[in-house]
């Protein structure tokens, strides 16, 4: 799991049918987790907006986590952080 803020969104109207009506998100892996790479883009169905914190499911876990085990999705937010105190 990465811990990572959302710095951006992303918009395709052209994609892999079982991902058809999926928000996604950019995210920003916090310093401490950048071993982990750059930024990423990452499926969201709870909600997460620019600017949040979030917990991020990679590689299996992710389609397992969002309920999309049959799509090609290798990130997904899978939580909202409420108290981000000694991320950045």
């Amino acid at each position: 799991m990465v811990v990572g803020k959302v710095v951006g969104s992303i918009v395709s109207t052209r994609k892999n049918e079982n991902l058809v009506g999926n928000k996604f998100m950019i995210v920003e892996p916090v310093p401490s987790m950048k071993g982990e790479g750059g930024s990423f883009v990452a499926i969201d169905n709870i909600g997460a907006g620019i600017g949040e914190y979030v917990l991020v499911a990679r590689g299996s876990a992710a389609r397992i986590g969002c309920g999309v085990e049959n799509s090609p999705v290798d990130a997904a937010i899978v939580g909202i952080i409420d108290d981000p105190t000694g991320l950045d």
